[in-house]
């Protein structure tokens, strides 16, 4: 009954009214104080005193109203609505003093009391709106209670984030964390700093399950290093937006969120070059394959931000198409001559020849970024033709087309993978990483260059969407082998440097990004267990939360990924880029195998495709159980897969790509 009272819904224009008839009172009240302890009588004055005391007190909560003390809403009032109290108060004092010049004779002038009116209206005005604050948010907890959470960090983001927490109805601020000496002991916001060797007793004194991180200035090594103290403690550790975002004000409740996980990593971004960005882009038509992808989309953002003439977008996948030209549609109107730049959507496969060659003609393309490919390990073992027609000639199409209309530069994304491949998409990608090598042996206009990384953080497929998921419903956390180890990459950093590397090349270059240490994916698993707060199950501890289960490597998964195939690598103008110096096949020698590879794909025979590939690919060991649901369709025993491998081999055909 008695909540009910409070939370009935009061018109604003009451709520109004009623604080204005508060203020009144409160106004006379001061002065009635301010003489009883000046010793005077207050109830003894001439008539025309109170009589301007009125006066006074009516312009008085007109000037508060002007100056907007009504607006504002008690239960979120800040430091800002301190400032206004004052200035209302101060203005009042001003009108009082006003009044009483007119109100007494000259040589009854007595102004003492005003700076005691001063003190005690202020004390008064602003107090009470205080105790009703905290009256409203106790109230608030106690029958909505908050969660209690430990800051961690409080600097200028820290006490931002306070303020936001104070005035939501989900956290519970008790506690502030710092590393910073100068600031243990002290209060920020009326809580106490406190050191990070204090955590665990926190927690345990105020039940707290959750740490806020509000270090957005920190660097992704220093965050990774804060990371490893909170693994261990029974908490779920978020953290708060970027600081372009703390800077921005817009820090709040809704822009909490799970840690990143390049904080994991802690890898520290080295900031790109301006001129090697632009170098390629400015004022050019740039051609992005496979743009509706993850990688394909950050590096239409990273162009649309160094002011091309034109960008073409081409896809197959037409819901990724259409959001990615929506988004760079929205973020030309957002920027300086954004109107002159034009974006273009195609949807189309790079197989085919025609569509790409009218594109490239059409736009007069500058530069090319072939993102285009089928990446998924697994799904390509179990789509071997599709897998090598669309990767392999693919990229056949594309850098013929773009050699045939004079394309500056054609920059391939290629993978990790590629190297010493024991699956057919690694395969398929090192294939069409020679087919560029070879293509720039011959004497061209267009500069061909290909860059090599591993995992992307966030693209399609990444194992650690896939992990938080996991978590979230319970668990368990499907890893493949306990000793799987893997290269990672936030997908920005990726699209800058291989923007930067297809700016350096000179044709025929082999770039491979500085990918830092690999990491085992069960310990990734581990620590994002720990920091959203849960702990794992195994042998060890059978009450623990989440349990991580091992299901085996993949058809063509590999425990260790690899960058370079020989050991010939220097280095370039950018730190995190290399050049590889590796063999490659001449171009007659490739054209009879892109000739039997293409009359294999005809005829589906996957047994004459892996013969290719092995013959083209130095270190490719496919397995022999291929899990290709065709492979064994079409073939019923080993002997007939030989002989039919033989009499393809021996078949005539007229090349569908042309030298």
């Amino acid at each position: 009954m008695k909540m009910s009272f409070f939370t009935t819904p009061v018109s604003r224009s009451l709520k109004q009214f009623l604080m204005m008839f508060a203020d009144s009172i409160m106004i006379v009240l001061a002065l009635a104080f301010s003489f009883v302890l000046l010793g005077n009588d207050f109830f003894t004055q001439e008539q025309s005193f109170y009589l301007y005391l009125s006066v006074a007190t009516i312009l008085s909560i007109l000037a508060f109203n002007s100056i907007g003390l009504y607006r504002a809403i008690v239960l979120y009032m800040g430091l800002q609505s301190g400032f206004v109290v004052l200035q209302g108060v101060t203005i009042s004092t001003c009108l009082l003093a006003v009044s009483y010049f007119f109100s007494q004779a000259p040589q009854t002038y007595d102004y003492s009391f005003l700076p005691i009116f001063w003190m005690i209206a202020l004390l008064f005005i602003g107090g009470s709106r205080f105790v009703a604050k905290v009256f409203l948010q106790s109230l608030i907890q106690n029958f909505r209670p908050k969660e209690p959470v430990i800051i961690y960090g409080a600097g200028s983001s820290g006490m931002q984030l306070v303020v936001s927490l104070h005035n939501g109805d989900q956290y519970l601020p008790v506690a502030f964390v710092d590393d910073s000496h100068r600031m243990l002991g002290s209060t920020v916001h009326g809580i106490r700093v406190y050191s990070p060797n204090s955590l665990y007793e926190l927690i345990e004194s105020y039940s707290v399950r959750q740490i806020l991180l509000a270090i957005p200035s920190a660097t992704h090594a220093e965050r990774k290093e804060i990371l490893n103290r909170l693994e261990h403690l029974p908490v779920h550790v978020k953290t708060v937006p970027d600081l372009f975002d703390m800077v921005s004000g817009k820090v709040g409740v809704d822009e909490i969120r799970d840690i990143d996980i390049e904080d994991l990593l802690g890898r520290d971004i080295v900031p790109p070059n301006p001129e090697l960005l632009g170098a390629c882009i400015n004022g050019q038509s740039v051609m992005v394959t496979g743009a509706g992808g993850s990688i394909g989309s950050e590096l239409c953002r990273q162009i649309i931000n160094n002011n091309p003439a034109r960008v073409i977008l081409l896809d197959s996948f037409e819901y990724g198409l259409y959001e990615v030209e929506s988004e760079l549609r929205e973020t030309i109107r957002a920027i300086e001559n954004g109107d002159q730049i034009e974006v273009i959507a195609l949807l189309g496969s790079v197989y085919n020849r025609a569509h790409m060659e009218s594109a490239i003609k059409s736009f007069a393309v500058d530069t090319v970024y072939h993102v285009a490919a089928y990446k998924q390990v697994p799904m390509v073992e179990k789509n071997i033709v599709e897998g090598a027609q669309n990767n392999i000639f693919g990229t056949l199409i594309s850098a013929q087309a773009a050699e045939k209309h004079n394309v500056k530069n054609f920059v391939l994304i290629s993978t990790d993978k590629a190297v010493r491949p024991t699956n057919f998409m690694g395969a398929t990608k090192r294939f069409a990483e020679q087919v560029l090598q070879a293509l720039a042996q011959r004497e061209s206009s267009t500069k061909f260059s290909m860059v090599r990384f591993g995992n992307v953080l966030g693209s399609s497929g990444s194992v650690v969407p896939l992990f938080r998921r996991q978590i979230n419903t319970g668990g368990p956390v499907t890893v493949t082998h306990p000793e799987v180890t893997r290269y990672f990459m936030t997908v920005q950093e990726a699209a800058q440097l291989v923007i930067q590397a297809g700016s350096m090349a000179t044709g025929g270059d082999v770039f491979v990004l500085d990918m830092h240490e690999p990491i085992r994916i069960v310990d990734l698993a581990k620590k994002m267990v720990h920091l959203m707060g849960y702990d794992i199950k195994d042998e060890n501890s059978y009450r623990g939360d989440i349990a991580i289960e091992y299901t085996g490597l993949r058809p063509g998964e590999k425990l260790y990924e690899e960058l370079l195939i020989g050991e010939s690598v220097t280095g370039t103008e950018h730190p995190k880029i290399m050049r590889a110096e590796e063999e490659t096949l001449t171009w007659e020698t490739l054209d009879s195998l892109l000739s039997r590879l293409e009359l294999a794909c005809q005829n589906i025979d996957l047994f004459e495709i892996r013969s290719v590939l092995m013959e083209a690919v130095d270190g490719f060991e496919p397995k022999e159980e291929a899990s290709d649901p065709l492979w064994e369709i079409n073939y019923a025993d080993d002997n007939n897969n030989s002989s039919k491998s033989a009499e393809s081999q021996e078949q005539k055909v007229t090349p569908l790509f042309p030298d």
